[in-house]
């Protein structure tokens, strides 16, 4: 009986160990750990109420915690992307690439202090002339997510989007 109780207990701490290991994030990817887990809804500020301009974007833990995933769709899949996040030693930064499903790719550099995170990407094969984009967002009180950017379009700064993101556990990221 005694082996019975000494091993329900090794497979119950050894449980918590496993399921601890399963939300680990590296130590650099630590601030991320809000947005990890979730998915979050947005409509673009100033898209036309008639054709709301919606992204739906969801947050994963990938690579045992040495980076996190971002997939994201808009408008139920007309346009996506799927994006890597994670430290680059030799450049002591977190640094990412994102595929898009318009056939142009990025990468950039991310950071985190508090709940305001700063982004600027390189833009490689934009048909619209986009060259780099920068981004900035931050967490408000009401745990929504505020986001904004702008683009490097054919030499000139341009005002990119504005977007309000809410976490939405029933969003789904479409890729048609």
């Amino acid at each position: 009986m005694r082996f019975f109780a000494t091993f329900g207990l090794t497979l119950i701490l050894m449980s918590l160990v496993w399921a601890q290991e399963e939300n680990s994030l590296s130590e650099q990817l630590e601030p991320l750990r809000p947005f990890v887990g979730k998915t979050w809804r947005g409509v673009v500020a100033g898209s036309d109420s008639a054709k709301q301009t919606v992204d739906v974007s969801k947050w994963e833990r990938a690579l045992n915690g040495r980076a996190v995933r971002i997939l994201h769709s808009v408008n139920d899949g007309a346009y996506g992307g799927e994006t890597i996040v994670f430290w680059d030693r030799e450049k002591e930064k977190l640094v990412y690439y994102y595929f898009t499903t318009a056939g142009f790719m990025t990468q950039g550099t991310f950071a985190l202090e508090g709940k305001i995170f700063t982004a600027h990407e390189y833009v490689t094969g934009n048909q619209d002339g986009i060259t780099e984009v920068k981004s900035s967002g931050e967490i408000l009180p009401d745990g929504s997510l505020k986001t904004f950017s702008t683009f490097l379009k054919n030499g000139e700064w341009v005002q990119g989007r504005e977007t309000i993101y809410r976490e939405d556990p029933d969003a789904e990221v479409i890729f048609r």
